[in-house]
């Protein structure tokens, strides 16, 4: 089934670091990223800066931009079959432009193998920035801990913080 990305980046002029994922679950589409209540993804974000877990659209929306951190996927429309990503075909990337043009990136990271093969595959060429592949937060990476993503993750609070600098 082809489907069109449904939510808007989040970035502003002081975000820093750049988080892309591949596509949004089903959970996802129509309402934030990582909506799905077992993705660990704002675990892991909250326990690298140091934060409780926001519950919150908005919430997770300040975390963010508190901390210098763009949020958004690579993908902006494909086929894909219900949340695998496995099964995207046919993909169109986003345009990283509106966020590169107004916040200082300094550092890419992408949440998984997929997102990952993604990038350097739609956009890296374009992106003259370093890039860090990161264990994906999904449920279906259940071979990572909570404990260990935190550690893997660690690197995007550390990349926030020297880019501020």
């Amino acid at each position: 089934m082809r489907i069109a990305h449904d939510i808007p980046p989040v970035f502003d002029g002081r975000s820093r670091v750049l988080v892309l994922g591949s596509f949004p679950s089903v959970k996802s589409r129509g309402n934030f990223f990582y909506h799905h209540p077992q993705n660990r993804f704002w675990k892991v974000l909250a326990a690298v800066f140091g934060e409780d877990t926001p519950e919150t659209v908005e919430e997770k929306k300040t975390l963010l931009l508190r901390h210098g951190v763009a949020l958004w996927d690579v993908i902006a429309v494909c086929d894909v079959t219900g949340s695998s990503d496995a099964s995207i075909r046919n993909a169109v990337p986003n345009d990283l432009g509106p966020i590169l043009e107004t916040a200082r990136i300094g550092r890419v990271f992408t949440n998984g193998a997929t997102a990952h093969a993604l990038y350097r595959k739609f956009l890296a060429a374009r992106v003259p920035l370093p890039e860090t592949a990161l264990p994906s937060t999904s449920p279906a990476n259940a071979a990572w801990s909570l404990e260990r993503l935190i550690e893997a993750w660690r690197p995007v609070a550390e990349a926030a913080k020297e880019q501020k600098r």
